[in-house]
């Protein structure tokens, strides 16, 4: 019979956990196993107590992107320039890289250790959203709107079920995500060693070609089609019947995609701006 965490599979790293930690709530004996008697594309819940709703969700995720946004706001203000700022920049992304670790592979629900990833991550936000504006003024504006509206578009699609996570999208979405990464992460290496392939850009006056525009475009597109596979392992973990402390889990992957596709919407603006 299908797995719990197999049912709950996404491309998303962070909720891709959550079959996982579905399946370790029933192994804990904290609800009943697997029946005969389920119909199917139903299951008993694997709590007993207070299960998550989709509000529980909703109201999670506004506030970690409100603290996100409010962090981001009070680090454009204070830090300008100098070594502090470089220091905080790069300070925030190893720390914003250290906590998705440390959450998605723990599978952590502690709202504290959640939040300050949202902190750290609009220090960074608002370092580089900084220079970004400085260079094509404006521009943030634009991409927190884009961010903002895809967001909202594909949740639109999802609730209309115009878009559904099949075991083929689903299977397709991954593998074109492993390729991004994969690209990605080879660029960079090459451009360390300044042979940068042309793919991604990484400072908002370089000169990027259509190689680039391109490239973008892609990475935004796939970005936005996993928020597709997102909604549904929320959905299914709701079914499912997770506790509410996974709805804190559930709004974190849901940031950590939105932080991701603003820095794409970001990027593809500077690239257009040039």
């Amino acid at each position: 019979m299908l797995s719990v965490a197999t049912a709950l599979r996404s491309s998303n790293p962070v909720l891709s956990r959550l079959g996982q930690a579905a399946q370790a709530e029933r192994s804990a004996g904290h609800a009943p196993e697997w029946g005969y008697g389920v119909p199917p594309g139903y299951a008993s819940p694997v709590t007993t107590g207070r299960a998550m709703t989709i509000d529980d969700v909703v109201t999670r995720t506004v506030l970690l992107v409100l603290l996100t946004a409010v962090s981001a706001a009070v680090s454009w203000f204070t830090l300008r320039d100098g070594p502090v700022t470089a220091l905080a920049m790069f300070g925030s992304m190893i720390a914003g890289l250290v906590l998705v670790l440390v959450i998605s592979i723990g599978r952590i629900t502690n709202p504290l250790l959640i939040s300050a990833y949202a902190v750290v991550e609009g220090v960074m936000l608002g370092v580089v959203s900084r220079w970004f504006e400085q260079v094509y003024p404006g521009i943030v504006v634009q991409a927190v709107v884009g961010t903002l509206a895809v967001f909202l578009g594909m949740a639109g699609l999802y609730k209309a079920r115009v878009l559904r996570a099949t075991p083929k999208f689903t299977r397709w979405v991954i593998g074109a995500l492993i390729g991004v990464f994969a690209l990605t992460m080879l660029n960079l290496v090459f451009s360390l060693f300044g042979a940068n392939l042309g793919l991604v850009y990484y400072g908002p006056g370089q000169k990027a070609g259509l190689l680039a525009i391109g490239f973008s475009i892609v990475c935004i597109a796939i970005g936005a089609l996993t928020f597709i596979i997102d909604f549904d392992a929320v959905e299914q973990g709701i079914r499912y019947g997770l506790p509410q402390r996974y709805a804190w889990y559930c709004s974190f992957g849901l940031l950590v995609g939105l932080i991701y596709l603003y820095w794409q919407i970001l990027r593809l603006l500077g690239y257009l701006r040039q």
